[in-house]
């Protein structure tokens, strides 16, 4: 895939995030707290915030805000027994900075060098809370080979955090980032990545997110329903949880989801797998939500 029209397109959303999350962090009852948000977004990403919300309604807001939350849980329970930790195109991502990672965890961050270059000089007074490791790297090249060569070991477990980056993809570049970090995974590394349901892409109720996104240079091109696939092609284990549970639970979502057997019902998807290593059937990856949607394993 030729993605250069996306490149810069994919950092304005970057800067678009961390607006969201800055606001999150507003509230009198957060889900999560981010302190370095609404520096990481400036006065243009508020900006930009106010724009989105005013031609599309919060909702696409409050998918971001439960997709941190459910990833910093993840996230930090996989840090309990993963020491390595890789955030697949971080985008202002500030975990490093604010989370409370355990003694002695890495977190490698990976994205176009401009984005990290922005992070760094927006956070250049501030310390990371692990050792933090920033790869400047394209997605389209070979951002396998600068992991390994900025230290990264593949002959031991990694967490791996693919956020908020699928739907830019095709799918045939979407499939080339699952084997890169499949080749790089040892048994007992642990996959989170977020999906957006492919019925949920195409129905009337996206149609006005898509416009706004393709206008704004950032288009959304995939969408599946079988989101456990991408793993499990490669032999591993996934938990799938409809956004909507947690999200119903925490008060960001105005209803509870579907049944797990309405078909067709639009959807977006958290996935939490896990490289087996002859873990007992049905048990979920380590962080798993408890209310998961539906548990599949490799056939």
């Amino acid at each position: 895939m030729d993605d250069t029209s996306n490149k810069a397109a994919v950092a304005d959303t970057a800067v678009l995030v961390a607006a969201i999350r800055a606001r999150e962090s507003r509230r009198d009852t957060p889900l999560f707290a981010d302190p370095f948000a609404a520096r990481l977004a400036g006065d243009a990403g508020m900006a930009m915030l106010d724009q989105m919300i005013a031609e599309v309604g919060e909702q696409p807001t409050h998918q971001i805000v439960v997709r941190t939350r459910f990833f910093d849980e993840a996230l930090l329970a996989a840090a309990q027994t993963v020491d390595q930790v890789v955030l697949v195109a971080a985008g202002l991502d500030a975990r490093s900075y604010r989370l409370p990672w355990p003694s002695g965890a890495t977190v490698y961050e990976l994205d176009q060098p401009t984005v990290l270059a922005a992070k760094e000089a927006a956070l250049i007074a501030e310390r990371p809370r692990c050792r933090r490791i920033a790869i400047g790297a394209d997605l389209a090249a070979d951002w396998v080979s600068a992991l390994s060569a900025a230290g990264h070991a593949a002959g031991r477990p990694t967490a791996w955090l693919i956020e908020g980056l699928l739907q830019y993809l095709d799918e045939p570049t979407v499939r080339t980032v699952f084997r890169g970090v499949d080749s790089l995974s040892a048994p007992g590394s642990v996959l989170l990545y977020d999906v957006v349901g492919e019925t949920l892409l195409n129905s009337p109720a996206l149609a006005e997110v898509r416009r706004s996104m393709a206008e704004r240079g950032s288009p959304w091109l995939f969408g599946t329903d079988a989101p456990a696939e991408l793993a499990q092609a490669h032999g591993w284990s996934a938990t799938v949880t409809d956004i909507a549970e947690p999200g119903h639970a925490w008060g960001r979502w105005p209803a509870p989801p579907a049944p797990a057997d309405a078909l067709q019902a639009p959807r977006g998807y958290f996935v939490q797998a896990v490289k087996d290593t002859g873990r007992a059937p049905g048990r979920p990856p380590p962080g798993s939500y408890s209310g998961s949607l539906h548990t599949s394993r490799p056939g």
